[in-house]
């Protein structure tokens, strides 16, 4: 099979309803990081408002955000703590078009699709699930978007745990498979841990074995890296040639690590402020065609509720943002779901496995 991308069809705003319907109402914002009353949250899908008669898309949508109508024109999608004293912001909570609001859900449904039964067993997904077709049309997807759009990986520590996991990663992203990756402190601590001293936790990520007062490893490598000042100065006061982190590093891949309360050391490219973490991982998001979000329940819901349906190119093509999220858990994997993010395609699987399929796939590994 070949990768072919999804044609978009915009909605008809010739129907006499959109005709007809009013502009969208807007107010003023009175004081910083405060919205007004009845102010339209936005979902991920395409979301179109009518300014001045006629229908505009907002762009660079999210969930659970504001849309800010600028002086010339141009709609802000903004999360509410952004908000600015003066800023106008659209008001309504319909969606349908009558309040001059239209979310597009079905911009990329093709007419097949919209005829299947409606009545269907697992709608969610499952480990009985068949994911042969899934695998088939990820490895066809990131072929292509290697060449033509921006792939973003977000991760968990369990990378790190294993031998081959680690390999298989680092191989993708040395082949060009990656432009983006979000994680914890974790991830970027066992995975030079695993560089520096063949441990995880302190058991050997080949074996599994424990080493003795292995786990001082971790804390003694987070110490390092803080004396270092930097990774990519640990990776050279090291001789760090092999891991994820390194793999990063070397091809220049943008890495944005954000804390958590219960974090060792932390490593200095640690996000602390959550909010100043928040918005670096939206910069990497808003670049980001195809996101896969693997082992890491709090990361991928933060990273779903950033990340829209769709991606609007400079030439003002407008193509659907692909959302993995791979876990072997499925109230992970189905929690993403129940957030809103029904654009997500969800695999039920320990995320070892999966890297080691899309890696041979890919021909980065035999």
């Amino acid at each position: 099979m070949s990768f072919e991308m999804p044609k978009y069809k915009a909605p008809d705003f010739s129907a006499e309803r959109f005709v007809n319907a009013p502009d969208a109402k807007t107010e003023i914002a009175d004081m910083d990081g405060v919205a007004p009353e009845y102010y339209h949250s936005t979902s991920m899908f395409p979301e179109y408002f009518k300014i001045d008669g006629k229908w505009q898309l907002a762009e660079e949508s999210r969930m659970d955000s504001s849309v800010v109508l600028r002086p010339d024109g141009h709609l802000d999608v903004v999360e509410n703590r952004n908000l600015k004293k003066g800023d106008r912001v659209i008001l309504g909570r319909s969606e349908d078009g009558h309040e001059g609001i239209y979310v597009h859900a079905n911009g990329f449904m093709t007419d097949e699709e919209a005829l299947e039964d409606q009545f269907v067993f697992r709608q969610g997904r499952s480990r009985e699930t068949s994911y042969s077709r899934d695998y088939d049309e990820l490895i066809e997807l990131l072929k292509y978007e290697r060449e033509h759009g921006n792939i973003l990986w977000v991760m968990g520590p369990a990378f790190a745990f294993d031998y081959d996991a680690r390999a298989f990663m680092q191989a993708i992203i040395e082949n060009g498979y990656a432009h983006g990756l979000m994680a914890g402190n974790a991830l970027a601590t066992h995975d030079l841990e695993g560089a520096l001293l063949h441990t995880a936790l302190g058991q050997d990520i080949y074996t599994q074995r424990s080493v003795p007062n292995g786990h001082y490893n971790h804390l003694d490598v987070d110490n390092k890296v803080r004396r270092s000042g930097s990774i990519p100065q640990f990776i050279k006061d090291y001789n760090i040639d092999n891991g994820i982190i390194y793999g990063c590093v070397k091809h220049n891949v943008p890495i944005v690590l954000t804390g958590s309360i219960r974090d060792d050391g932390p490593i200095p490219e640690v996000y602390a402020d959550v909010y100043e973490g928040a918005k670096a991982m939206r910069e990497l998001v808003k670049k980001a065609t195809t996101v896969i979000c693997l082992a890491t329940m709090l990361h991928t819901i933060a990273t779903g509720n950033m990340t829209p349906s769709f991606r609007m190119l400079e030439d003002g093509t407008i193509r659907p943002l692909y959302l993995y999220t791979v876990d072997a858990d499925e109230f992970v994997v189905n929690k993403l779901l129940d957030r809103g993010s029904l654009a997500a395609k969800t695999i039920v699987t320990n995320v070892q496995d999966f890297i080691t399929i899309v890696a041979k796939g890919l021909g980065v590994v035999k």
